[in-house]
């Protein structure tokens, strides 16, 4: 029979350990706990405060009347047991700080929270849920997730879909639509924008309040998310969670000065305060919030079996930024340290999860082992992609033969990291401009912004690196996305848009059965450079390959509205080769109504191949070709 001293004691050994920063599973004693304590049933409150005068708890348990918490020895923690406290019941603490102040406190290590502006703590147990996943996780075992596909939906929950009342949808309605969509348009993998608790739906759920806790806007219950990610993995699709262990919301009910004193936040106030996101930063040197985030972190992977987390702000964690001194930025060595500790640990226990780093400078390594000299991280977002890819199909076409670079630059370091190539909601809002308008071109056509869009994705999805892909983006929507409405759907009734939705679903689906397109993405091996200095036609011409010898496709992207009859491209094979994609297709919303097929290909040396053929390169295009038969051998 367990006491309140025995269970004191058991606090005590395991505070120690988060103390020292080495608890990875401090959500198993922090927090509101069911305890059965000298036979009797009810919750024990365990909760840090370590430099707090005195702590008390008060709750729809307790008619909201403050009961006295007891000081865990030297610990930093106070506890109490509370017989009457039941699930789903409200909470607060009330921290009183040394100078004899009382603040209501939320419980940092809740399950869930009311929706804002409310602010209490809910009681919620963890379900003990029998999973029906295990072939899936088996599958990952077997498999080597770097040589599988991974084209990524990235998703923010409330606005994907809203009710006609403007409810975000719950995780329970979202499983019984986003999967089959999700499904149908032929991604592997989707990944949530911050699920965790935040009260500003403005902050995309970056500012969190509630690490451990599910957004009350999506319902309380634990249950309906872990159902959708069982049926996610059902259904052959991996889910993501986007995590924020650099800073944190700094709303006075929450984080931030916990006990009255810096507690999560570091002592410096020029350290604390991130001044260009107004919240305050962890302070990754203290081994407590060493084991509060790594055991955040080890809590969404194991609670919902989330396949990765995508680590937001890396780089906010890898250098010190000084506001006063025009943004002087110096390396963070505590940080550095954490984000090595962090993966270390992660992978001891989840060996076949991804971290993914969002990290937008040169820091080099950043996907490479530690052992190496590396962060440990197993993927990192490739901007510099991005950034030139944007900004060179966002030019005037007459202008690119001048800027060609911008899309040949980045096969001079494709292979420095495990890089996703990441098209997210940062590159749709605030001013950016939609994907589609970012296709404007001088005559203002809506055809040839489509064909724009078309070539754009073409290449990203023929381009070495995994890939992602913001909601919304699928459908050529026209304006920004908004975070406070459901998407566009409503374009689908236009000319365009719903042959781009079924071009995207045919590229995706493409791509998921083209080993060549994703089994060597990060090695030199899958791809050979044909011509990559045809500045004046602006076409950009190279074979992707896979492990097989004969498992390749030959890409043909023409940058320009100018169509190129005659067409010549070196292949490494005599033989003939059809066409797998032309993305000016009619069904696509283009114009050509045949594809070229049985090419013949002759024995002309070009592009330093002994073989070469001629074909039409359509005006504004991606075209992929495929061997057919090679010295008389079919190729499947």
């Amino acid at each position: 029979m367990n006491t309140p001293a025995d269970v004191k004691k058991q606090i005590q050994d395991a505070m120690y350990f988060f103390n020292t920063g080495v608890n990875y599973t401090s959500y198993e004693f922090l927090g509101a706990k069911k305890s059965i304590e000298n036979n009797v049933e009810g919750y024990r409150f365990t909760v840090w405060a370590p430099r707090a005068n005195n702590v008390e708890i008060a709750g729809t348990f307790s008619n909201w009347q403050p009961i006295s918490m007891d000081k865990i020895g030297e610990t930093g923690a106070w506890s109490v047991f509370v017989s009457d406290a039941k699930q789903w019941d409200l909470y607060k603490y009330i921290i009183e700080d040394r100078a004899g102040h009382k603040k209501e406190k939320q419980d940092p290590f809740a399950l869930a929270y009311e929706v804002p502006p409310k602010d209490a703590s809910v009681i919620q147990d963890i379900p003990n849920k029998e999973w029906t996943d295990d072939l899936w996780w088996e599958n990952k075992r077997k498999s080597n997730q770097y040589e599988s596909p991974m084209n990524i939906y990235e998703v923010h929950a409330g606005s994907w879909k809203r009710h006609p009342n403007g409810d975000s949808y719950s995780f329970t309605e979202l499983k019984e639509e986003l999967i089959p969509y999700v499904k149908k348009m032929g991604y592997t993998h989707i990944e949530f924008m911050p699920l965790m608790d935040h009260p500003l739906e403005a902050s995309w759920g970056y500012q969190v309040t509630g690490f451990f806790s599910i957004a009350g806007r999506f319902g309380h219950d634990i249950l309906p998310f872990m159902d959708f990610v069982e049926e996610a993995h059902n259904q052959g699709i991996g889910v993501i969670l986007d995590w924020v262990p650099a800073h944190f919301c700094r709303n006075d009910y929450a984080l931030a000065y916990y006990d009255g004193t810096p507690t999560y936040e570091y002592e410096d106030d020029a350290r604390a305060n991130n001044v260009g996101w107004g919240t305050l930063n962890f302070d990754l040197g203290k081994p407590q919030v060493q084991s509060f985030l790594i055991s955040n972190a080890v809590y969404w992977l194991e609670t919902f079996h989330i396949d990765g987390l995508r680590i937001d702000a890396v780089s906010n964690m890898l250098y010190n930024i000084d506001p006063h001194a025009h943004g002087t930025k110096s390396d963070n060595y505590e940080g550095i340290t954490f984000l090595r500790k962090l993966n270390r640990e992660i992978f001891l226990r989840f060996p076949d999860v991804m971290m993914i780093a969002e990290e937008g400078t040169a820091w080099p390594l950043v996907s490479r082992p530690i052992e190496s000299g590396g962060l440990g991280f197993n993927y990192k977002w490739n901007m510099g992609w991005m950034n030139d890819t944007l900004r060179f199909f966002e030019m005037d076409p007459l202008f690119r033969k001048d800027n060609f670079n911008l899309i040949t630059f980045s096969f001079m370091y494709a292979f420095n990291e495990n890089f996703i190539l990441p098209i997210s909601h940062d590159e749709v809002v605030h001013g950016k401009k939609s994907m589609l308008e970012k296709m404007r071109n001088p005559s203002g056509n809506r055809y040839r912004q489509f064909a724009h869009l078309r070539t754009f994705y073409g290449f990203m999805l023929t381009h070495p690196g995994k890939k992602l892909n913001f909601m919304g983006n699928e459908i050529g929507h026209f304006l920004e996305w908004r975070e406070y409405e459901q998407l566009e759907w409503s374009v689908l009734k236009y000319d365009y848009n719903t042959e781009f939705q079924h071009y995207i679903a045919v590229l995706n689906n493409l791509y998921k059965n083209n080993k060549a397109l994703y089994e060597l993405d990060f090695s030199p091996n899958g791809i050979v450079i044909l011509d990559a200095d045809n500045c004046e036609d602006t076409i950009l011409t190279y074979i992707r390959r896979g492990k097989e010898v004969l498992d390749f496709l030959v890409v043909i992207v023409n940058f320009t509205p100018v169509e190129r009859k005659g067409f010549r491209v070196g292949v490494p094979f005599e033989g003939t080769y059809d066409t797998l994609l032309n993305s000016e297709n009619l069904e696509f919303g283009g114009t050509w109504t045949h594809d070229q097929m049985n090419i013949k290909t002759e024995k002309v040396s070009k592009d330093g191949q002994s073989f070469s053929l001629e074909i039409i390169v359509p005006a504004l295009s991606v075209t992929i070709l495929k061997p057919k038969a090679i010295k008389g051998t079919c190729i499947d």
